[in-house]
């Protein structure tokens, strides 16, 4: 099955930045969408930026110029470049992929679940 692994989490000041890494193992095949979620406590899991097949890429607006998704498909592996880093951005970042993707861009596995990694922690304070 699937395995997702995050890395790359850790502590900021505002205005820092951090770069996130997924690698995905036991795959043969390029999933359809690729994504990155991140959930604050007290709050759902939310999406913070997607790449499909094609490569088409959608931000959630609250990271739209400030974070970048990209892959590198030979090595199996997603990334998240996050700079100007803010307080409200503090959250557990998840990896994860899925078959299709919403309107918004996010990915979902319609009439089953997506693959999820185990998190990675960003916290960001001054």
């Amino acid at each position: 099955q699937e395995r997702l692994e995050e890395s790359g989490g850790g502590s900021v000041q505002p205005g820092g930045s951090l770069t996130l890494a997924c690698v995905m193992s036991k795959t043969q095949y390029t999933p359809y969408c690729m994504g990155w979620f991140r959930q604050a406590p007290g709050t759902e899991r939310a999406g913070v930026a997607n790449i499909d097949r094609d490569g088409r890429i959608t931000y959630a607006d609250s990271v739209e110029g400030r974070f970048t998704i990209s892959r590198d498909l030979a090595k199996n592996t997603l990334y998240l470049t996050m700079n100007l880093l803010e307080p409200e951005d503090s959250g557990m970042y998840y990896c994860t992929t899925g078959s299709a993707r919403r309107r918004n861009g996010t990915c979902y596995t319609p009439f089953g679940e997506n693959v999820w990694g185990q998190g990675t922690q960003v916290t960001v304070s001054s």
